[in-house]
């Protein structure tokens, strides 16, 4: 039986981190796009990116988060039982994250400045606005040689490579932090107080139970409550009947 994990941030930075990490994984998926129609894909993921890197400068959260994960590594070392060969790979892993993110510029500043990307950005908030007779310069870029467009492809990927790694590494530690331990939900609901630590819950269900939690809270206090996927004949969505389910508080 498969688990479903699903992730709720418990404030906005860890909300941000989780978006940025979705949409990398879309855009490196399309970015290996050989089809008109998949290179839309890949722009629409990659013109959303840049969007959420402009509306906030995320740059100092995780430099902060990198600089955290420093002193922690620092402090582990002095475990007896710790690996200390792959400690020191993450140790130095980080060190080279923190001195890049700190000589470089805004995150995803080269790439608004680029003239064909500039050129075809607008119309991708419009609705079907990307066929060729709104933007025959892409339809000229898509039909270069493949090698040509991969090239251009892994270019802009390059500008985005700091903080992709960053976010990966940063959610990485993040997610160690928890231990899922079993719970149960009376009545479909169960009510949890995180500490001043905790920045992210996962739950972890099997899929084929035909329901799904949500949460709402803060750092301080949460609510988990389980949903009929399909609602019941009265049209009540939410369960009451008890639920057993895994959880980790990060």
């Amino acid at each position: 039986m498969s688990q479903a994990v699903y992730e709720f941030p418990l404030n906005e930075k860890v909300r941000t981190y989780l978006r940025l990490e979705q949409l990398f994984a879309q855009l490196k998926q399309s970015s290996k796009a050989t089809e008109n129609w998949q290179f839309m894909s890949f722009f629409e993921a990659l013109f959303t990116l840049l969007d959420l890197l402009e509306r906030l400068d995320i740059r100092n959260d995780i430099l902060k988060d990198i600089e955290a994960h420093e002193k922690n590594l620092v402090y582990w070392s002095q475990h007896p039982k710790i690996d200390s060969e792959a400690l020191q790979v993450a140790l130095q892993r980080i060190l080279r994250l923190r001195d890049q993110l700190k000589l470089s510029k805004k995150i995803g500043s080269s790439l608004k400045e680029d003239k064909f990307l500039s050129s075809i950005r607008q119309r991708f908030s419009i609705p079907g606005g990307t066929c060729s007779f709104d933007l025959p310069n892409l339809h000229y870029w898509i039909n270069q040689p493949l090698e040509a467009v991969n090239q251009d492809i892994d270019g802009w990927l390059k500008e985005l490579t700091l903080v992709n790694e960053a976010i990966e590494i940063t959610l990485s530690f993040l997610r160690e932090r928890g231990r899922f331990a079993p719970i149960t939900a009376e009545k479909g609901f169960y009510q949890g107080i995180s500490d001043d630590k905790s920045e992210l819950i996962r739950i972890s269900i099997p899929s084929d139970k035909g329901f799904y939690p949500t949460l709402s809270g803060n750092k301080y206090r949460y609510a988990i409550r389980f949903m009929r996927f399909t609602v019941d004949e009265n049209g009540n969505g939410s369960l009451t009947e008890p639920v057993e389910f895994n959880i980790a508080s990060c």
